[in-house]
């Protein structure tokens, strides 16, 4: 299974980039973020994931490790393909998608196309469970989250739970980072960060 691929980008369509890698070029479906992000001719890392059927194998493609998270966590949601998934990251960048889950904003997530109101609601409340379910597994094996964090902070940390990260890797992620002055959405963006520079 490919983790990235790294190479020269030879072409950009629609929701595709290839990628030339040792003299092989990867057709990596990817969100039109990634795409923004990208020029033929120039260098790119895409981390990647490959989904395999009986009659395919196509690859998925994330300019950062936060994007690519947020993918594998929508298509576990019930009636959320790869495609779907895709087309609302083309809507929401990972933090903001977070955002829309905890503040039960499905409005966001419908302008994703073919995205409508009762799967958006579905992701909504499917991402809750999976973060009040992680919360009380870590209650019973005793950790303690840290009770100091200011609104922002406490935000940001949800929005962290909701995009699968536990509550020890959400207290490791805000160390360091100033969140007493920082909006919610800059607190996520610098935790995130930390982790895209860790797997580089």
């Amino acid at each position: 299974m490919f983790y990235y691929i790294d190479g020269t980008v030879t072409i950009i369509e629609p929701n595709l980039a290839v990628v030339d890698a040792g003299g092989v070029g990867y057709a990596c479906s990817v969100s039109a973020a990634t795409l923004s992000r990208l020029e033929i001719g120039k260098r790119a890392r895409l981390y990647t994931f490959c989904n395999i059927k009986e009659d395919a194998f196509d690859i998925y493609g994330f300019f950062d490790a936060g994007e690519k998270r947020a993918f594998t966590m929508l298509i576990g949601v019930t009636g959320v393909g790869p495609r779907a998934a895709l087309s609302i990251l083309s809507v929401c960048s990972p933090e903001s998608l977070a955002f829309a889950v905890v503040g039960d904003d499905t409005a966001l997530i419908t302008q994703a196309v073919g995205v409508g109101k009762k799967l958006a609601q579905r992701i909504v409340l499917e991402l809750k469970d999976k973060v009040l379910k992680n919360s009380a597994e870590l209650s019973a094996s005793g950790y303690v989250p840290p009770s100091s964090l200011n609104t922002a902070a406490s935000e940001a940390a949800q929005a962290l739970a909701v995009l699968e990260y536990s509550q020890s890797e959400i207290a490791s992620l805000l160390r360091g980072i100033d969140v007493e002055n920082l909006t919610r959405e800059e607190i996520i963006r610098a935790a995130l960060n930390k982790t895209a520079k860790t797997l580089k």
